[in-house]
């Protein structure tokens, strides 16, 4: 089958092309986008040349793992029928040299149906932002792990951390913002400039801004045996001062991708009401202009989120 797909060809080279998926096997869906999401985090990466040697990796490239769509083949035995819309966390489905190390952002996607996601249709655009929704619960779930009263970076997962700590029923949380710009949106939780907060007593720091340079600062502002959470994507190396770290005893946690699990409790937040998506989508864009809405992406500091459209897809 021939589709067209997001190519990256090598650093700031991205254009839609032609690709060829594999054939569907036993329990395999076809699924056709109508939506995907390009991530300012590891597609950044890859877009800059800067992402650190990972399994899979190179180029040419189809990025992408944040795809909403309408099955369109279904064999009886997938559990799911034509027409029914789903999440699809990428796609390893490219035949020839196109890497699919993440593979969602194509017309046409070939996957195993247990690694999707029902969504009502009525989500629309929405629903190519579950991965990230499913991201941040997946930092905030687990055994013992105390939920946020700092967020450092209130891009789009830091304000879903916020959302899901208040629906969780914590207190709300204090969201770091250098940008003055992003500092708007909140909804039950303050958005300061971290250069006016004197707090020294934070019990559990969420960092969302994957700033590598952040370490020491974060530790200053620990109480003893607090915890500082890694929750982004970061390409240069991590160092701290340990004096200072030993002092408060900080305990420190990486929060890796979400798992299964995290995608079908996150999907019942969304269908119960407790958590809202709105507002976290700035910008979307036609996949005929592909290269464009990627520097956008990237460059513009006023884009939360953009989400590529595909129904102009040849």
């Amino acid at each position: 089958m021939h589709t067209q797909a997001v190519i990256l060809s090598g650093p700031l080279d991205v254009a839609l092309g032609a690709a060829t998926i594999k054939s569907p096997q036993r329990d395999d869906l076809v699924v056709k986008l109508s939506h995907s999401g390009i991530s300012t985090g590891t597609e950044k990466l890859f877009w800059l040349g800067q992402m650190p040697a990972f399994p899979g990796s190179g180029y040419p490239l189809v990025p992408g793992y944040e795809s909403f769509g309408e099955v369109v083949e279904a064999s009886a035995s997938s559990g799911y029928r034509v027409g029914e819309m789903v999440f699809v966390p990428g796609a390893n489905c490219f035949e020839g040299n196109l890497r699919g190390l993440f593979g969602g952002a194509s017309q046409y996607l070939v996957t195993p149906a247990h690694r999707v996601c029902r969504l009502d249709a009525g989500i629309g655009a929405q629903g190519a932002l579950l991965a990230l929704a499913a991201t941040a619960r997946h930092a905030l779930a687990g055994f013992d792990h105390a939920l946020p009263d700092l967020i450092v970076g209130h891009g789009v997962l830091g304000r879903l951390l916020a959302r899901m700590t208040c629906a969780a029923g914590g207190p709300p949380p204090t969201v770091w913002e250098t940008n003055p710009e992003r500092r708007s949106g909140a909804t039950g939780y303050q958005v300061i400039d971290p250069a006016t907060d004197e707090r020294r007593d934070y019990r559990a720091i969420y960092d969302a801004s994957g700033a590598p340079d952040m370490l020491n600062a974060l530790v200053g502002r620990l109480t003893r045996g607090g915890e500082i959470v890694l929750c982004g994507f970061y390409a240069q190396p991590l160092s701290f001062d340990f004096a200072p770290a030993f002092m408060r005893e900080v305990r420190l946690r990486v929060s890796a991708e979400w798992q299964p699990a995290d995608l079908i409790a996150t999907r019942a937040l969304i269908e119960a009401g407790a958590l809202s998506l709105d507002g976290l989508i700035t910008h979307q864009r036609s996949v005929s202009n592909t290269s464009g809405a990627y520097q956008t992406a990237f460059e513009d500091p006023s884009c939360l989120k953009m989400i590529l459209d595909w129904k102009d897809a040849a």
